[in-house]
């Protein structure tokens, strides 16, 4: 899967040859680029092509993004939508049944009226943005304490964000960039009826298993195609991706529209300390347990299996992800990097007598992160959200569907007795729509896997903070973990739509007089996790001034023509198809069918080198010698799953789906030496459809012109 990590053997052999710094344009094809401010200077440059402004329009319109934490696009004129098997997994996952496993065993709908309608799956399409720092900063006065300042922005941005709503209609989000230096207004479309059309076998999809994850060469159809309807018909789209069904030869341009989650590329060093030697070990211990959890859970039946096949593979990429950031932050030479990265823009703000105060703003920092720390247990376990490909499940102290639906019905009835703009961003108006699809979600809910979870999570509240302690005490009510679990999850209602349903359409009373178990335990641990919160939220505010002072520095220095970090809104990338050299071996950029086939042999076609037994059957009547999958430059990271690969003429070439080993470094700094993004080829995806899944009428769909 994309998110790229890497054992910390095979990272201490890479080097760091280029990095985000302090400079007017960013190095070689670096960037994750804003549509309205796109690299144009630099491809102009270095490639003689200058997208026009109907160019951009025209991919950023066709892009999507998916809510359960990946990219995709259209790809029809009737609401075809690509993206990845893996980003497509939660929704295989709840469509499915213990007679239906069509994450496993693939889907394919040869009509409309066959085609399966999600149970809470959002897209999003960029419509329009609009720059609103003014607006926002004027609200934050000189002298407000930490908390008056996180209200007075969190009220702007919320009157900002209902304006708009009630202007246009559309979902309107107001986009924190450069660590605060900047704000945004996106507004996009959304697609909340949503249906499965297609998925390949999970074994062709992630071929090779957790042994070829993050290598290269890969042997994936890593593809999951949906399709979008509005009232109640497939939806007429405009913009969508013309299909190129021979995809892109050697040394091509080619360029990625997806919206990567999150980098750290622009932190300070003392954050990235406190990344690497507190929060990503603490995430890797709690993705570790989870992932031996549910193997041996898994193990014991074949339904076992498949309830917890997609939390797994989520688990366990988590797991790689933040082993792979971890053993990155450890290196000395690119540890050395990131220092003299910080080191240079510093100087230069040192020099200029006009931005000697933003220096200060470091102090700060440090400051705030040292205060987090000491807050950090009680707020990760009790408060924090962590949202993924499996979407959000829980705090960590009480993980699962079912106090979930608690939490978002204690708090959603809580927080519409406020003012808008002092509720907490999930919660106000302009969320309500995407708020109500997962409170009302119709997904599966299983007791046994639910108590699972809880009573796992429990088990590791109890640990954290200790048997003795008031709080856990009070959450296990004088009983074991399991017990407690089983208690819970067989005395609530809210498996039920229709309780959910009528309690969020009453009041704080209704939920006490309900005597509901789990919503009695999400109002007894409502409290302290507010606290946890607001502590937490006056440390990030003091953040935020302090990297919106760096950020205007660097403005200052450099103007605007560099990217922001990511924060899993539309960007564009761009780069060549091209291999690189490992171990002084030269890595070719494409694989093909007929690799496929000796990869499975070499293995005796023995999981995870196995081939579904249809292309077996198949085999003699595809062209071997079709591209497979292939690699690129382009400047990808998690989120970038599902991406759009297009050439210059914004043809649809291929899809991105993972990144190499040795792209695990772009989390914090960027490098192009033997960094690849790696894709599924569009001749690959045309030739499977219709020799292997003999999805005909889907191929000519693809290939119609408009």
């Amino acid at each position: 899967m994309l998110i790229p990590f890497l054992s910390p053997q095979k990272l201490s052999a890479f080097t760091i040859t280029c990095l985000t710094g302090f400079a007017t344009v960013a190095i070689a094809d670096e960037g994750m680029w804003l549509f309205n401010a796109p690299p144009l200077k630099q491809l102009k440059g270095k490639y003689n092509f200058e997208p026009t402004t109907q160019w951009l329009e025209h991919l950023q319109k066709a892009s999507v993004r998916f809510n359960s934490g990946g990219s995709g696009s259209f790809i029809s004129a009737n609401g075809l939508v690509i993206t990845n098997h893996h980003v497509g997994a939660d929704a295989l996952q709840k469509a499915s049944s213990e007679q239906h496993n069509y994450l496993k065993d693939g889907f394919y709908a040869k009509t409309n009226t066959e085609e399966i309608k999600c149970t809470d799956l959002e897209l999003n399409v960029l419509v329009s943005t609009e720059d609103v720092t003014a607006r926002v900063n004027v609200a934050v006065k000189a002298g407000m304490s930490p908390d008056e300042a996180t209200k007075a922005r969190g009220n702007a941005i919320a009157e900002i964000e209902k304006e708009s709503k009630e202007k246009t209609g559309l979902r309107s989000d107001v986009i924190t960039l450069y660590q605060g230096g900047a704000y945004q207004l996106y507004r996009y479309k959304r697609y909340d009826d949503v249906r499965i059309v297609f998925a390949p076998e999970q074994q062709m999809a992630f071929y090779g298993g957790d042994p070829d994850n993050f290598e290269y060469p890969r042997f994936d159809l890593d593809i999951c195609i949906f399709r979008v309807y509005e009232n109640g018909q497939p939806a007429k789209i405009d913009n969508y991706l013309k299909w190129n069904s021979r995809g892109p030869s050697d040394g091509e341009l080619t360029f990625v529209s997806g919206s990567p989650g999150r980098t750290d590329r622009q932190l300070t060093v003392d954050e990235l300390i406190d990344t690497r030697d507190r929060d990503v070990p603490n995430l890797l211990r709690m993705f570790n347990r989870r992932e031996v959890l549910l193997a041996a859970w898994g193990q014991r039946s074949f339904e076992n299996a498949r309830r917890a096949r997609d939390d797994f593979f989520g688990d366990q990429n988590n797991r790689k992800r933040y082993d792979g950031y971890l053993a990155a932050l450890l290196d000395p030479e690119i540890w050395t990097s990131i220092e003299q990265r910080e080191k240079k823009l510093r100087d230069a703000i040192s020099r200029d007598p006009k931005l000697g105060s933003a220096i200060s703003a470091y102090d700060r920092i440090k400051k705030a992160e040292a205060e987090l720390v000491k807050i950090a247990p009680r707020y990760d376990y009790l408060e924090q959200e962590r949202r993924s490909t499996v979407g959000y499940r829980g705090p960590r102290a009480l993980y699962g569907s079912l106090f979930k639906y608690a939490r978002l019905l204690t708090r959603a009835i809580d927080e519409r007795a406020k003012p808008n703009g002092e509720r907490i961003p999930a919660f106000r108006d302009s969320a309500k729509e995407s708020l109500e699809l997962e409170l009302f979600s119709t997904e599966p809910v299983y007791d046994d896997y639910e108590i699972l979870r809880l009573t796992d999570s429990l088990t590791d509240f109890a640990s954290k903070f200790g048997a003795t302690d008031p709080l856990v005490q009070k959450v296990l009510a004088g009983k074991s973990p399991h017990a407690r679990a089983v208690e819970l999850t067989s005395g609530t209602k809210l498996k039920d739509v229709a309780v959910r349903r009528d309690l969020y359409g009453k009041g704080a009373g209704a939920l006490q007089a309900a005597h509901d178990p789990m919503l009695d335990l999400a109002r007894m641990i409502d409290a302290p996790a507010r606290e946890a919160r607001k502590a937490h939220e006056a440390q990030e505010e003091t953040k935020k001034q302090a990297y919106s002072e760096i950020a205007k520095a660097r403005f200052a220095l450099e103007g605007t023509s560099n990217y922001p970090d990511a924060t899993f809104t539309l960007r564009l990338s761009y780069g060549t198809v091209r291999g690189y050299e490992q171990d002084g071996k030269q890595i070719v950029p494409f694989t093909d069918f007929a690799g496929l086939y000796q990869r499975s042999a070499e293995h005796e076609n023995k999981p995870p080198f196995d081939l579904p037994q249809r292309w077996i059957d198949k085999k003699s009547n595809l062209n071997l010698s079709t591209h497979f999958n292939f690699v690129s430059d382009a400047d990808i990271i998690g989120g970038n799953s599902g991406s759009p690969v297009v050439n210059k003429a914004g043809e649809f070439v291929g899809i991105i789906f993972d990144g190499n080993i040795q792209s695990l470094v772009l989390d914090c700094i960027f490098s192009d030496k033997q960094a690849r993004a790696v894709s599924v080829d569009s001749a690959a995806i045309t030739e499977a459809l219709r020799k292997v899944y003999d999805a005909n009428a889907l191929v000519e769909e693809l290939t119609a012109l408009k």
